[in-house]
């Protein structure tokens, strides 16, 4: 029997950052089933911090996470985990209220969000379509970071195992019990696992590990995500590009090493399972990557696709489940793990400790009931 504190299932960037919060509390044990840490979603994201997605409580975890990636703890990674990179937001003559809407959701969390019109978006983008029929008006974002999720995963895994900790890749869970005060964990390879607090932050797979427990699921859908990944126009350097969206929230496009990164921003129901891009969804990305640029795909260099997971109001969750002694949901990132895992993090801590509600959280109007599992009860069966 393996014992610690605090075992925690998943190693993707929300249980690997609550992991690190938690060594200074006990002995913190986590079990990954992939041999690689974030296999499913965390190293398969677009890795970004902006206030341009999600909901309020969302833009507010964003904003109390930003001072981490900007100044990271000393020690915690060789290179840089976060390097500036602005986004643009662009719309149509019919999409213009939808853009007022989003600025003012963004002020309340930045103010340097600019109004641009199509000659500005243009000089950021030169292949993006304005005027006309196409983008005339747009946000101008220059405070967006485009984060490393390697070097975020691999920081988290040094503050574990330098606090005496275990991270464990491989260990695919078989079995979940509850037995006297502790919960204990049999993987598939055989070896026990104890601790009275189990933090469930298996991504997709967490009403799945809830169900092997004998806990109620608490209604999570995974959703598919694809990317793809083309040449830019010859010639062409895009490194200075910003992290261009459609406010229709149909297409995005970045640079990364050279190359531009294109998503559809789809969200298609899924299963917890390995996700793989379909030929209809990469299809799709190219289209709206010709409807929104005049970059004509001739390649496509590479495609993958990832896992969202989302619950009834898409709202990261953390908390103790009500009806589960020492069962701890750490669940619904959504595509907003990487940006918010500080301060869910530090909620994680708190939360299982018993700990003082994170500095500055109050302040933006956040309280534990906002993404407590409780406040699920009634959204789900």
């Amino acid at each position: 029997m393996n014992e610690a504190d605090f075992l925690v299932i998943g190693g993707g960037v929300a249980g690997l950052s609550a992991a690190a919060r938690l060594t200074g509390h006990g002995r913190v044990t986590v079990l990954e089933a992939e041999e690689a840490l974030g296999y499913h979603s965390s190293g398969r994201s677009v890795s970004f911090s902006h206030f341009g997605i999600g909901n309020a409580v969302v833009r507010g975890l964003t904003a109390w996470s930003r001072p981490f990636f900007e100044t990271p703890p000393q020690g915690f990674s060789e290179t840089p985990v976060a390097r500036p990179m602005a986004t643009i937001y662009s719309a149509r003559a019919t999409e213009l209220a939808a853009l007022d809407a989003l600025a003012a959701d963004m002020a309340t969390y930045t103010d340097r969000v600019e109004r641009i019109g199509p000659e500005r978006l243009h000089a950021l983008c030169p292949i993006l379509r304005t005027g006309g029929e196409d983008a005339v008006a747009g946000l101008y974002d220059p405070t967006g970071l485009k984060l490393e999720a390697a070097a975020l995963l691999q920081g988290y895994v040094r503050i574990v195992r330098g606090a005496g900790g275990s991270v464990l890749n491989g260990r695919r869970v078989a079995a979940v019990a509850r037995r006297g005060e502790a919960w204990t964990v049999a993987t598939e390879a055989g070896e026990t696992f104890s601790a009275p607090i189990l933090v469930n932050a298996a991504g997709a797979w967490c009403d799945a590990v809830a169900s092997l427990a004998g806990v109620a699921p608490i209604g999570l859908q995974p959703k598919r995500r694809t990317i793809i990944v083309v040449d830019p126009p010859a010639g062409m350097a895009v490194a200075r590009w910003p992290f261009v969206h459609s406010i229709a929230g149909d297409f995005y496009m970045l640079p990364e090493a050279g190359q531009l990164l294109v998503s559809p921003v789809d969200e298609v129901d899924d299963v917890p399972s390995d996700a793989a891009p379909e030929e209809y969804d990469a299809a799709l990305a190219a289209y709206q990557l010709e409807q929104y640029t005049t970059l004509t795909v001739t390649r496509i260099a590479h495609r993958w696709a990832g896992l969202r997971s989302f619950v009834a109001d898409r709202t990261p969750t953390a908390g103790f489940d009500p009806d589960a002694p020492g069962f701890f949901w750490l669940v619904g990132q959504g595509g907003y793990g990487l940006q918010t895992a500080p301060a869910m993090a530090a909620i994680v801590e708190a939360l299982a400790t018993g700990g003082a509600w994170p500095e500055g959280l109050a302040e933006l109007g956040f309280a534990p009931e906002h993404v407590g599992p409780a406040r699920l009860r009634g959204l789900f069966s």
